[in-house]
Parts: C-alpha cells; structure tokens; sequence
C-alpha cells in the first residue's frame, strides 16, 4: 500500500520505526509459539484459552485475559488473521508511530486494544443473553480491532491525504472512515464468526476517534475536568485566606489625604483606626 503526501502520491513501502517493529515482532513470535506448541508440539487447547478473553472470567478476577488477548491469534487452519493484522498494522501505523512519536503510539495501540474490548463485554452486558451470545464469542481474541482503530487514528490525523488502498483503488481519508464502518457492519449484518466478536471492531473506531488529533477528544476531555479541578482548589484556597485573615483580627483602613474643614481644621474622614490612632 503506497504512502502519498498531498496531491503527491508515491509508491515507496513505509518504514516502520522500532515501536512498530518490536509490536510486529511480539504478535508474530505469540502466533508462532502457539502455532508450533497447538499444531507440532502436543500443547493443550487450554493453555490458548487461558490467555483470551472471556467476559464471566475477567469479572471473576482473571484480569490478564484483557491484556493478553489482543496477542493471541487463530492458530490452527488459518493464516489470514494474524497476517491481516500484522500489514494493517504496518501499513497504518508507520505514519502515525512518525507522527505520535513511539512512545504515545505504543500507549495509543495498547489503550485501544483494552477499550476495544471493555466496550464489547459492556455492550454483551447490557443485551439479552441470547443476542449476545450471537454477537460474541465464548472466548474472544485478536488484534483485528487495532485495525479500526488505526484506520480511524489515520484518517483523522492526515486529513488531506489520499491513499491507494490495495495499491490501486485511490481513497480519501473520510472514504477510509466510511469503508471501515461498511465492512464492520456487513460482518455484523451477515452474523460472519469473528474470533474477536462482533462490537470490538466498533470499539476499536471509538478508541481511534477519541485517541487521535492534537489535542484528541478524550485529551480535551481530560483538560476541561483537570482545569475545573484546579479552579475548584482555587476557590476553596480563597476562602480558606479570607477566613484566616478573619480570625486573624486585621482590619483594612482606607487610605488617602486628610481633607480639610469649613474651619480649617484637618478631617479624617473616617480613616482612623478603630483605636482612634493612624494606621501606617
């Protein structure tokens, strides 16, 4: 998939920095390792389960399966999903590691792939246990919803360029948006079995959205709640000082020149003390 620039498109491959590569590495070495262990080695089915994802288990404590599933793939009789995920992600996330910066593009792919899911388990929640048992699977893994994150993450962060998806077919950033959606929802709308559910694709669109931009959705959200918090401190430091400066039992004497009389005397006009004296 070639990179374009503007109006300027090329077709140089692009080069994925050392938070990328070491993403690619990770995912494709679990794969292996399982592949190997399932397939060659004798290991059991159990072992896999262990580490997806299943909604009763993570609410009964076993809250690593919402870290470590985003790792695992299919293993046995296919190929597509880890190879899927892993050009996505180099063709995706090339750009926006060089935009981001490695270390916000690690924590962007890591925060996206545990909302993708959080999202799916809340919805399959709140349905009837029938529908939810049609929208998501036993047990759920993957890193497919990355996928929709970074599609999402991508077209909102370049705006004006265009991208060649498939090496031909020329796609604007809002096109990428709206394929992703059409894709999601025909998978949804065919009931096609999906390893990593249903609504996480959809989950993953939310994440792409409220993690990219500069300032992004939730950053603003983040500085709006963190300045009402400062503002509210700042109130209740003011009323704190005034309090003191009370209890205190200073009293502020206006100041100003004395004002002379009819007879020519000086008046104070009210600007003593309350003993009577000049305050200095």
């Amino acid at each position: 998939m070639p990179r374009s620039y503007g109006d300027q498109p090329t077709m140089s491959l692009p080069r994925p920095g050392p938070a990328l590569r070491g993403v690619l590495l990770a995912l494709f070495a679990v794969w292996l390792a399982f592949a190997i262990g399932l397939n060659w080695a004798g290991a059991p089915d159990s072992l896999f389960l262990a580490l997806c994802g299943n909604t009763g288990a993570i609410l009964h404590g076993q809250v690593w399966r919402l870290f470590t599933a985003p790792f695992m793939h299919e293993v046995r009789h296919d190929i597509g999903h880890v190879l899927w995920v892993l050009l996505g992600l180099y063709f995706f996330g090339a750009s926006l590691e060089s935009h981001l910066g490695g270390g916000r593009f690690l924590r962007f792919l890591g925060v996206s792939a545990i909302l993708s899911y959080v999202v799916q388990m809340l919805v399959e929640l709140a349905l009837p246990p029938t529908l939810a048992a049609r929208l998501v699977p036993d047990y759920w893994f993957g890193a497919v919803p990355l996928l929709s994150a970074l599609s999402v993450a991508w077209a909102l962060s370049f705006k004006d360029r265009t991208m060649n998806l498939m090496f031909v077919v020329p796609v604007t950033s809002r096109g990428l948006i709206i394929i992703v959606l059409f894709f999601n929802l025909m998978y949804l709308i065919a009931g096609a079995g999906r390893p990593e559910g249903q609504i996480s694709p959809f989950g993953g669109m939310l994440a792409g959205w409220l993690l990219s931009g500069s300032p992004s959705p939730f950053r603003r959200l983040w500085l709006k709640l963190r300045l009402a918090q400062l503002d509210a401190e700042a109130r209740r430091e003011a009323g704190a000082r005034k309090k003191r400066v009370a209890r205190g039992g200073f009293q502020v004497i206006e100041g100003g020149k004395s004002e002379a009389t009819d007879d020519g005397s000086a008046s104070n006009d009210g600007r003593k003390g309350p003993n009577g004296g000049w305050l200095n």
